[in-house]
């Protein structure tokens, strides 16, 4: 079905029937509990989740299936966001169009960096890219000012022409699908649940979906085979007169256009492009949510960036006073003694609690979530089986005795 295998296909339904219930799957937790905080339905919070999944995905078609770690990605998530400010500045609040221009522009900034970047490989690829990206960064943030507006950043102003549209009158437009804006949110209330049901996210979803899709089938593809060969032993493959480079940098346009349409989402989202956007902590980012989901999988890269942005959103707005209502049952000097410890993995030191998780998971779990998954689905169907033969044992002996 879809021109997928049953695995996939039963893999591609999953991930949108997860997709399309989160609002539901990620509340949990009924409002004004005790628990609330732990919640994750908010449409703000399920947009990066699939927005970021999209960046991952694009990213895993280049690191996890050629080899090729790169450290500049950020560049065109960046560019992304200002090719999509510019058009809704100049042509229409529309967000079909300013998606597509994101797409054309990180492709072609990816094409050009790919070009001279997949001339070494390794290391010395790793080191051009975080060039690239950051020459990026410090052209937005200085040098091309008139274009990207500095450290202030691009954003919508009133007397943007906006071609389709007309000058607006009353206040900033905001972004819209054909009439229907992104903040449109509709909640539904089921006893003490409440549920926010997105424009903004479920158009992102559906591109997540589709970019899902479209990465499955790479995968799937002779393309995607030779992307592996590359990854397995790029020198063998060249000694066989297979030319390597016009894969390495398909493939690095194609992961380049996945992060211009992030990009270009995020601004769908907040109408506000920075410099901030192309840092290389930026880049960093999209290969811990890789590495820590499973670099290589399908799956994995989704998984780890709603499992970074979630833990972000949970650990940076935890504070001493959730901590102290937390421990309130302890005697008051071993309930300071837990704040005090607890503190510095908090708030602002988020961070450091996800640098201990990713840690762990590259020491226990190299292939990352997703390895974890299977490791817990062997080791139950491994107790099935040992149950069976417990049970076949007794049942001989029972006929035995008979």
């Amino acid at each position: 079905m879809l021109g997928l295998e049953r695995k996939d296909t039963l893999l591609m339904f999953a991930v949108a029937f997860i997709t399309l219930l989160a609002p539901i799957i990620l509340n949990p937790f009924p409002a004004g509990s005790a628990l609330a905080q732990f919640n994750a339905g908010y449409p703000d919070l399920m947009q990066r989740f699939v927005i970021f999944g999209i960046f991952a995905i694009g990213f895993n078609i280049l690191f996890g299936l050629t080899g090729y770690l790169s450290f500049g990605h950020a560049a065109f998530l960046g560019i992304g966001s200002y090719s999509a400010v510019w058009m809704f500045k100049l042509l229409s609040m529309n967000v079909i169009p300013a998606i597509l221009l994101s797409i054309i522009m990180a492709g072609l900034f990816a094409l050009v960096i790919g070009f001279v970047s997949l001339r070494r490989s390794g290391i010395y690829f790793s080191i051009l890219t975080l060039a690239f990206a950051q020459m990026s960064y410090n052209l937005a943030y200085s040098v091309l000012t008139p274009v990207t507006n500095g450290e202030t950043g691009l954003q919508l102003t009133l007397s943007d022409p906006r071609i389709l549209d007309g000058a607006s009158s009353g206040g900033l437009p905001v972004t819209s699908l054909f009439g229907a804006e992104m903040r449109d949110t509709t909640t539904l209330y089921v006893g003490p649940w409440t549920w926010d049901f997105s424009v903004g996210y479920y158009f992102c979803a559906l591109l997540m979906l589709i970019a899902f899709y479209l990465s499955v089938r790479i995968f799937r593809s002779p393309f995607g085979m030779m992307l592996r060969a590359v990854k397995s032993n790029q020198q063998r493959m060249n000694y066989t007169g297979l030319n390597s480079r016009p894969y390495t940098l398909a493939a690095f346009v194609i992961s380049g256009m996945y992060a211009g349409l992030a990009g270009g989402l995020l601004a769908a989202m907040d109408p506000l492009a920075g410099a901030d956007r192309m840092q290389w902590t930026a880049s960093g980012e999209v290969v811990l949510m890789t590495i820590l989901g499973g670099a290589g999988t399908l799956i994995g890269p989704v998984l780890g960036a709603g499992f970074i942005k979630y833990f972000e959103n949970i650990f940076s707005k935890i504070n001493d006073g959730i901590l102290h209502q937390w421990f309130a049952f302890m005697p008051d000097g071993l309930e300071n003694f837990m704040v005090t410890v607890i503190h510095p993995f908090i708030g602002k030191g988020w961070h450091l609690t996800l640098g201990i998780m990713f840690m762990l998971v590259v020491i226990f779990l190299p292939g990352g979530l997703v390895e974890g998954a299977q490791r817990t689905g062997r080791l139950f169907r491994r107790r099935d089986r040992n149950a069976d033969h417990v049970e076949s044992d007794a049942a001989r002996q029972r006929a035995a005795a008979e």
